[in-house]
């Protein structure tokens, strides 16, 4: 908590001397300071690569010069004030981080464009020709409005756009003009996406097993680090959904999970999408401290943010503000303050930084002036937010543009890609084999915690069976006994299938979990298919027993092995058939609703077509002898038993 206190009362300091009119200096002459604690420790990731810091100078004096001596791990943009010299202890740490070598990657994008395709013909820029960079070490952070693009800008760095998305410009790492190769970036989404009925630990392993080859006590030592990393030591062995008694995991350690998975690869560039989603002012400051001290390990962080604290803003290195794709100004956070003063629309030094940039910048704000133009409250009027944010947007680009910030960011940019550095190189990734089987393990130990997946359905199909054994019991021995015991069977293979469509919740999370590992080249498709059918399997049959024995018995049927085996597998095939069918169904809406509609309709059909209410010869050739007749695995289910009773007469006792 000190080091959160030292970096928000700095922070506060110089916010408020950059923003007060008369603690403001010259906009000629101003000097940004930098955080405490930005002299950091030797960088400790191993595999990666190094990269020369720039060596500079740091007495030059003169406007866009380049000073050292703010940040161990990368130069920064700076006026250097002519009067005003560094402190001695500040020349001494300047003069040491000159000499030390910088692990991680440095990130360039040059004149980034990105349009997305709607109907026949490419939209608007929705980045227009954005320029900036990252450095090991520092946090970056892209932040703007609701629908300015920080998503898609940052997708575009890391190269994830989607394929209706088009880009244009360059990016770099280490000056080398090529893709980021697997295993040297790690992205986290917006969304968590977890494994409930995991631990922590759990998740993070099979993780692990997943993205890298090597043997199990690597992965476990990797394993470990991103959890300490990442603060998660007390909640390792906790269950990431909890159960009935046990609550799930608070927001801020779920995203924490969702970052460590990410860790797990060591990767030298970090994108994050949204770091803060859903979470309070406390869990916030604390995932950014984290954050911060995963930088100084020298990782290099680019993350999305909508809105922050002080304390929080205090602890960012550079700042990309965007506003309908537009870039208002790249540089580190305090200078962004004097960019803002500079163009006329200081900070007032009672407001947070962040909610200043937004409400100068949104434009939706334009909807609450022309709500309030006519209205006073009771502590006065609303002049405070008679600001045209059309007017400001537009000020504030061309003052960046003009000014000797976008003008150092062009020589920074020049400086950083005209030499190539070391190449990232691409980790390797286990084999398929390897990757099925832990799939198949994961979601075995998954089925197995996930009452609503098995166990509930467990219990359901018993209650069925044995509801259809009891109405169906003491049928006789008679002749017509038999078509009785023929209507039994098909109710019972119906209403079993149709039953199976109360795990569908479950397979919609394994594909939610399955696109996000796809996503970022975890796991294939047929992977992820074959590992969950074989995981399946030992569930279903032990749904198949029990449902048979039920029902086999209570319906009156011979005791006899070989026909007891042959109910077993007709249920087990149908059911087997049924879950591929929920997988399919599942895979194309991809939401609960639409999905039960979709295979409640699809069920009813094939019983139609089933051959029991009419012989399959006699219905209709379009549509329902060919195709749905044969479609429906309902028909080979019914003809196998039907033909058993003809062959078998002596089935019945």
């Amino acid at each position: 908590m000190e080091e959160i206190q030292s970096y928000s009362d700095n922070y506060r300091s110089s916010s408020s001397s950059a923003s007060s009119p008369i603690n403001k200096a010259p906009s000629g002459t101003f000097f940004y300071l930098r955080k405490p604690g930005a002299l950091r420790k030797p960088i400790s990731f191993e595999d990666s690569p190094e990269w020369d810091d720039v060596e500079i100078d740091p007495h030059i004096e003169g406007e866009d010069s380049i000073h050292v001596a703010t940040t161990t791990a990368s130069p920064t943009l700076s006026k250097v004030n002519s009067v005003s010299l560094p402190s001695p202890s500040a020349l001494e740490a300047s003069s040491s981080v000159v000499e030390r070598k910088i692990a991680g990657a440095s990130l360039v994008w040059k004149d980034l464009c990105v349009t997305i395709k709607e109907k026949r013909k490419y939209s608007d820029k929705v980045i227009k020709s954005s320029n900036g960079y990252a450095f090991p070490g520092t946090l970056t952070v892209i932040m703007g409005p609701a629908r300015s693009g920080k998503s898609t800008l940052l997708r575009a760095i890391a190269g994830r756009l989607r394929p209706p998305a088009r880009l244009y410009g360059e990016v770099f790492a280490n000056g080398v003009k090529s893709p980021m190769p697997y295993g040297s970036y790690g992205y986290v989404d917006r969304k968590d996406v977890l494994i409930e009925s995991l631990t922590v630990s759990e998740f993070l392993y099979y993780s692990a097993l997943l993205q890298l080859p090597g043997s199990l006590s690597q992965k476990k030592v990797l394993v470990e680090d991103a959890i300490s990393a990442m603060s998660l030591g007390d909640y390792a062995d906790k269950l990431i959904g909890g159960h009935c008694f046990m609550k799930h995991l608070p927001c801020g350690e779920r995203r924490r999970v969702s970052i460590a998975r990410e860790l797990v690869t060591r990767p030298h560039v970090l994108f994050i999408d949204e770091p803060l989603y859903h979470l309070d002012s406390v869990s916030a400051l604390l995932l950014m401290v984290t954050l911060k001290k995963l930088a100084s390990t020298g990782c290099t962080l680019i993350f999305t943010m909508y809105q922050s604290s002080t304390e929080v803003f205090g602890l960012f290195d550079r700042i990309c503000l965007l506003s309908n794709g537009n870039t208002l100004f790249f540089g580190e956070t305090l200078a962004c303050l004097q960019h803002f003063s500079n163009a006329g629309f200081p900070c007032p030094i009672m407001q947070s930084p962040s909610d200043h940039f937004l409400r100068a910048i949104n434009t939706d704000f334009d909807r609450i002036i022309a709500m309030c133009k006519n209205l006073q409250d009771d502590n006065g009027d609303f002049s405070s937010v008679n600001m045209d944010t059309a007017v400001a947007i537009r000020t504030l680009e061309a003052t960046y543009k003009s000014s000797a910030d976008s003008t150092a960011v062009e020589s920074m940019i020049l400086r950083l890609t005209e030499k190539e550095g070391p190449r990232l190189k691409s980790k390797g990734r286990p084999s398929d084999v390897i990757r099925i089987a832990v799939l198949m393990w994961r979601s075995l130990l998954t089925m197995s915690r996930e009452w609503k997946y098995f166990w509930i359905r467990l219990l359901l199909y018993i209650l069925l069976t044995l509801s259809i054994g009891t109405v169906f019991s003491n049928i006789g021995h008679s002749l017509s006994s038999v078509m009785v015991r023929v209507s039994a069977i098909f109710v019972f293979v119906s209403f079993i299938s149709l039953l199976s469509i109360a795990g569908l919740p479950t397979h919609i999370n394994e594909i939610k979990i399955f696109t996000h590992e796809q996503s970022n080249q975890h796991s294939g498709a047929m992977v992820f298919l074959l590992g969950h059918f074989l995981a399946s399997i030992p569930f279903i049959f032990l749904i198949s027993i029990s449902s048979t024995l039920v029902f086999y018995f209570l319906g009156g049927l011979r005791n006899e092995f070989n026909l007891l085996v042959y109910f077993v597998l007709n249920i087990f095939m149908c059911l087997l058939a049924n879950e591929g069918l929920i997988m399919v169904v599942a895979c194309i809406w991809f939401e609960v609703f639409s999905c039960l509609l979709t295979l409640v309709f699809l069920h009813v059909l094939m019983m139609l077509v089933a051959g029991y209410f009419r012989i399959r010869n006699d219905l209709p050739e379009p549509i329902w002898k060919y195709p749905l007749s044969y479609v429906a695995f309902h028909t080979y289910s019914v003809q196998g038993w039907a033909r058993s009773l003809g062959v078998v007469g002596h089935l019945l006792n």
